[in-house]
């Protein structure tokens, strides 16, 4: 990519106490890029995240904006240890956070975090993850082409701890959820960038080391609570502009899809469509936990004798690339006569 990023020098006006005692810097001149960093008993983790910053080859200015939500291990200790080694590398570090006796949950500390920082971009970051030394500098130069939209890393389609926006268009859509422990606040604010008309903008690079554990906060939102908001969001942004769909999958996953739908969007799904011959044998399938009579008994086709739209149920990448062969021989053409649902 052509674009370089401007290097822009933070000059420190002076040193101010905030309200909870924490030490900060006021900075005359804009930030390039605010790391926003949630914390939350990650004393075991932060030494590796910490060093992962200190090591970016971002050439413009950067800050790391903490809030510690209500650690009880000595998370705000580490933090505070690299301040020396952060202000060498010219990385301002921000931290605050509170005490009660319950954190108040990721969407909070994250508000909280960027409400105290000054960055025109922001660079969310969890704790205990490990940031590429290019991270900021790809995902900023990207950010300099599209505005509006939020940046994310290769792999699975949107993964908030690659998360990378403007601060505008972080106030445009934001702030986070802050119902706390089992509230989805990266998906909730996702699909508000998305009715707001943002996009989404990849880099196809490996940029962050994502750590799965026992304790991480994506674990206590529940399978069903996802399921339910994305069967919401494609009803509300699909299903109530379309007069007809086909499912694409007979299997577990098409027939949960279609008994999750209103009943009046149940009405418009015509047929599921498969390549199993076992399903496409049956007939039919019919939906046994309806109230209506008869029960409704929806058509079970081969894939190349149903009709668009489709919403597609099938995990990319699991069948060796057959599903996409298929979608390919229809010359289906991918946010009009199909969606994935998978």
């Amino acid at each position: 990519m052509d674009v370089q990023p401007p290097k822009r020098l933070r000059v420190a006006e002076e040193q101010r106490t905030c309200s909870d005692g924490v030490k900060e810097e006021a900075v005359r001149d804009a930030v390039d890029v605010s790391i926003v960093m949630p914390v939350y008993n990650a004393s075991c983790w932060l030494d590796e995240c910490l060093q992962a910053i200190v090591h970016q080859d971002f050439t413009g200015s950067m800050e790391l904006s903490v809030f510690d939500d209500a650690s009880n291990d000595d998370s705000r200790n580490v933090v505070e240890s690299w301040r020396e080694k952060l202000e060498a590398r010219g990385i301002t570090l921000l931290i605050s956070g509170h005490s009660s006796a319950q954190p108040k949950g990721v969407g909070f500390a994250k508000n909280k975090a960027i409400t105290q920082s000054h960055g025109e971009y922001l660079c969310f970051q969890d704790a205990d993850d490990i940031m590429m030394p290019q991270r900021v500098r790809l995902q900023y130069d990207a950010s300099l082409l599209h505005r509006n939209s939020v940046y994310t890393s290769h792999g699975p389609t949107v993964v908030m701890p690659t998360w990378f926006c403007s601060r505008k268009w972080f106030q445009e859509v934001g702030p986070f959820d802050e119902g706390g422990k089992g509230v989805p606040e990266d998906l909730l604010f996702f699909y508000q960038s998305l009715r707001r008309g943002g996009g989404l903008t990849r880099v196809d690079e490996c940029l962050l080391v994502y750590r799965y554990h026992e304790k991480a906060a994506t674990l206590s939102v529940t399978e069903e609570t996802i399921w339910r908001l994305r069967v919401d969001f494609l009803q509300e942004r699909l299903l109530g502009r379309w007069e007809n769909v086909t499912i694409w999958n007979a299997g577990k996953q098409g027939r949960k899809l279609y008994r999750s739908l209103s009943p009046a969007n149940q009405k418009k799904v015509k047929a599921f469509c498969d390549v199993d011959e076992n399903k496409i044998h049956k007939g039919f399938y019919t939906y046994e936990e309806s109230k209506e009579r008869p029960k409704p008994k929806i058509p079970i086709l081969h894939y190349t004798d149903a009709t668009a739209p489709f919403i597609i149920c099938v995990k990319l990448d699991m069948t060796g690339g057959v599903l996409e062969e298929n979608l390919n021989s229809l010359q289906l053409k991918e946010g009009i006569d199909y969606y994935h649902f998978n």
